[in-house]
């Protein structure tokens, strides 16, 4: 029946999570940014775990993760990884970023796809 439908119909990948805050689910009750940073949260998990188990960190790649992220959220986040995790992370802007967060870290700006520091 997997092979006729072209995938797999059971494994881990199916399985559903929920997570919650104050009893709410927070797919459907959260708002964006506690969306992002429930599922942020997930991600920074697995991370350790991979450390945990192979005595590294991996390289952890975050698309426009900070535009739905307030100020706070972003400086947690951004503490959170910093100095342990080579981290890359695409913005459309870093306007709102406190910058002094981003000690040894290298900026790239993309203009009209040419790619210039």
């Amino acid at each position: 029946q997997e092979i006729r439908r072209g995938m797999t119909l059971a494994g881990p990948h199916r399985d559903d999570l929920a997570f919650y805050i104050n009893g709410k689910e927070v797919q459907t009750y959260g708002s964006q940014g506690q969306q992002r940073t429930t599922a942020l949260s997930l991600k920074l998990a697995e991370i350790e775990l991979i450390q945990e188990e192979i005595g590294e960190y991996p390289v952890l790649l975050l698309d426009d993760v900070l535009s739905e992220l307030d100020p706070y959220r972003q400086t947690q986040l951004i503490e959170t990884f910093q100095s342990k995790v080579q981290t890359f992370i695409t913005a459309t802007g870093i306007e709102s970023l406190n910058t002094d967060k981003l000690k040894g870290a290298s900026i790239f700006h993309v203009h009209d796809g040419q790619v210039g520091s």
